[in-house]
């Protein structure tokens, strides 16, 4: 059984998701690939039941509090669009965030082929 206050890997889906969003975001966000090649998935969940995760780097000190967007995408419906964005606080590759716009938050992350830019 898995300790739910132990940081886990990331899936398949979430390091390829997290991959292609640095890969297509800012300038300066291709700079955290290293970072995500050894992200962990922390136990912290936000309390809407969300699909958002947050990450802990191995080898580094926790991220300190705040958000800098890295990068930025829309998916879903037009009349109805979910955004999620990755991004990074200190320096530190910090979480992958995901919030309804003018619908609740997914309870699922969505896959790099659902994602549009976010205009």
């Amino acid at each position: 059984m898995n300790n739910p206050t132990m940081n886990r890997a990331l899936t398949a889906e979430e390091r390829e998701l997290a991959h292609y969003m640095l890969t297509h975001g800012a300038p300066n966000a291709a700079s955290f690939l290293g970072q995500l090649e050894r992200a962990e998935v922390t136990p912290t969940r936000c309390p809407c039941g969300c699909a958002s995760i947050d990450f802990q780097i191995q080898g580094m000190p926790e991220a300190p509090p705040g958000v800098n967007i890295l990068a930025e995408f829309l998916w879903g419906p037009e009349d109805a669009p979910l955004g999620v964005f990755i991004f990074e606080s200190g320096q530190i590759l910090s979480g992958i965030e995901v919030h309804g716009l003018g619908a609740d938050a997914p309870r699922s992350l969505p896959s790099p082929r659902d994602l549009r830019p976010f205009e």
